[in-house]
């Protein structure tokens, strides 16, 4: 009887190891309301224009067991431009920045995901602006991750990379200071149970 016992005990055991070695990575879906796309560029080396985008999905994969095995996947209406300046924004639609009539998406598609120890990471992957697709690496920080208020499940990440504008032949002339667009996102997921 004894061995009887044990056999199942470890066998249990056993099993239970292995459901937890075999845990499958968590599906999450980006809370529009609490993420954001803002961007910084500069304004003839005067100022600093902020912007953001007002419209955007996505869906990210991260498997805590296995983090590599992590990917996100975003769409960005670029029609939703929004730098509180309605003539700024239409000039910003049109044919001189990002032509959003032949072009009404932006898309980024992860290639790899690494991480580092204490939240930080690197996310690599594909950004496809004004018909260009690039590869982009975003230095990426997990904010936190745990059950919300509504029975829920969340995790927070954010991330800043910069972009040449002329790599994805948006080319107006701003001044030289002006090449480069600082991208800042801040996405929540809510888990999909």
């Amino acid at each position: 009887m004894r061995k009887l016992i044990i056999a199942t005990t470890s066998a249990l055991s056993l099993s239970l190891v292995a459901g937890i070695a075999q845990a499958e990575p968590e599906q999450y879906e980006l809370d529009p309301r609490h993420s954001f796309i803002e961007f910084r560029v500069s304004h003839l080396g005067f100022a600093t224009m902020v912007g953001q985008f007002n419209d955007f999905d996505g869906e990210f994969t991260y498997d805590p067991d296995n983090p590599s095995n992590s990917e996100v996947s975003v769409t960005i209406d670029t029609a939703s431009i929004d730098t509180d300046d309605s003539e700024r924004d239409r000039h910003l639609r049109n044919e001189d920045f990002l032509n959003v009539s032949e072009y009404p998406e932006a898309r980024f598609v992860s290639t790899s995901f690494e991480e580092h120890g204490d939240g930080e990471a690197t996310l690599e992957g594909e950004l496809t602006l004004h018909g260009t697709t690039r590869p982009i690496t975003i230095d990426v920080n997990q904010l936190g991750a745990g059950e919300d208020p509504w029975g829920g499940y969340r995790r927070g990440f954010e991330g800043t990379v910069t972009l040449d504008r002329s790599d994805f032949g948006i080319d107006y002339d701003l001044g030289e200071e002006a090449e480069e667009v600082e991208l800042y996102l801040s996405v929540e997921g809510v888990r999909q149970d």
